[in-house]
């Protein structure tokens, strides 16, 4: 047979199984079955202290608000504090008080890695040069470049590291152009 007709034949057998009432259980007996398989999970897993049992009872009868209260208050109550997600995979553990010493010296030290390009001016003489330059660098046809040119003072770019920075600046400025890195 070849493999249409093979999975015909599969499609009709499944829709046979379906549509009879003889060959499928009623919704009672698969009911009956999660019921039974539930309760052997859940017995196995079963704490034997009482104690725990009724307080296992009364949590899963919560909502949802009440519950998220429930947390909130075990948390505050115990000084556990919120961690994100994979909190304890993280990383190794480190003291308490060497994160805070370094956040506080981090805003100090912290340097400014993205910066925005914008072309504030451009020598007349070397218009035909800057167009041809902008074009490369933004992918601009040979018109929209010579408008963006035109249309000074503009942001160029925006989020560039701070090198790349440096390198356009240089190539702009040895044109004739004005770059500003904000």
């Amino acid at each position: 047979m070849s493999p249409s007709y093979q999975s015909a034949l599969r499609r009709c057998a499944c829709i046979a199984k379906s549509s009879s009432p003889y060959l499928r259980p009623s919704t009672a007996a698969l009911s009956q079955r999660r019921t039974s398989r539930r309760w052997q999970t859940t017995d196995a897993a079963a704490p034997s202290n009482p104690k725990i049992t009724s307080i296992v009872d009364q949590i899963s009868q919560l909502t949802l608000l009440e519950t998220a209260d429930l947390v909130s208050s075990l948390k505050s109550r115990l000084n556990i504090p919120d961690l994100p997600i994979g909190g304890f995979a993280a990383g190794p553990a480190a003291p308490a008080a060497a994160p805070v010493e370094e956040e506080e010296a981090a805003p100090a030290v912290q340097e400014k890695t993205l910066f925005n390009l914008k072309l504030q001016s451009f020598d007349a003489g070397a218009k035909p040069k800057v167009i041809k330059e902008i074009k490369a660098m933004l992918g601009l046809s040979l018109v929209d470049s010579k408008k963006f040119v035109e249309s000074a003072p503009k942001m160029m770019k925006e989020g560039v590291p701070k090198e790349e920075c440096e390198k356009i600046v240089e190539t702009l400025k040895g044109l004739g152009a004005v770059v500003v890195m904000e």
